[in-house]
């Protein structure tokens, strides 16, 4: 909706159409990524692990396995909801995960397993990406209505639009901390399957390529939010054209 008055006011600069674009290429990607991410898990959830493990089993192995003691692990409603909350020091499964018995489940479980080693092991890009999230959450509550504001009297008061850049380049910031913390848990995930024997040589491909493939979702978050955080600072420059 934003965008849509920001492309009626004609206050934008001769950028924005290349901007469109970009949006319109990210649109189709993710539209890829999305489709090839589930077809990907729903041929992984057919392929058994062995001795009958479920991702529950997985995920309290790999726990153990790195001496974490105060994680729980529960089920959570949903399809490809399965994350990790280091306030409640759960890691959280979506039923087909937690009583999955398949390298989907396995891939999946172990990931957010692996964000729980990086709390337990304080690594840097995650303690980053905590100490953003109340900003965020702060950010996340008012920024639209500001940038919506701001557009609206990018003429008369700039400042206000400029204000919700600066909220909104908050959001951006995460989306691109959160994929070293995404690509490190994936790391560890697939290094430990390995370790554990969970994996073997036929089925390691696969975990890799599921983690990959769910990876390629934060790629596409994070650059979709810098567009748009460029299309507002075009609105921006371009009100007095």
């Amino acid at each position: 909706m934003i965008l849509q008055i920001a492309a009626n006011t004609g206050s934008a600069s001769s950028g924005i159409p290349l901007i469109w674009l970009i949006f319109g290429v990210l649109m189709i990607l993710s539209f890829v990524v999305q489709a090839r991410l589930q077809k990907k898990f729903k041929k992984y959830a057919k392929v058994p692990l062995p001795y009958g493990m479920t991702g529950k089993d997985v995920a309290e192995k790999m726990l153990r396995d790195h001496g974490i003691t105060d994680v729980s692990v529960v089920s959570v409603q949903g399809m490809l909801t399965d994350h990790y909350n280091p306030a409640r020091r759960t890691v959280n499964l979506s039923h087909d995960v937690y009583y999955g018995n398949s390298i989907a489940a396995a891939a999946v479980a172990a990931h957010e397993c692996g964000h729980a080693v990086q709390h337990a092991t304080s690594y840097a890009w995650l303690k980053m990406r905590s100490a953003l999230v109340p900003f965020v959450s702060f950010s996340d509550r008012i920024v639209m209505w500001v940038l919506l504001a701001g557009i609206l009297m990018v003429q008369t008061f700039p400042q206000l639009l400029l204000l919700g850049i600066l909220l909104f380049a908050v959001s951006t910031l995460f989306s691109f901390v959160t994929l070293p913390v995404e690509i490190n848990a994936s790391q560890r995930a697939v290094a430990w399957l390995d370790t554990a024997g969970i994996t073997t040589a036929e089925t390691r491909p696969m975990a890799v390529s599921a983690l990959r493939n769910a990876a390629y979702t934060y790629v596409i978050a994070a650059l979709t939010s810098l567009a748009t955080l460029l299309y507002y600072i075009l609105i921006y420059m371009g009100r007095r054209e």
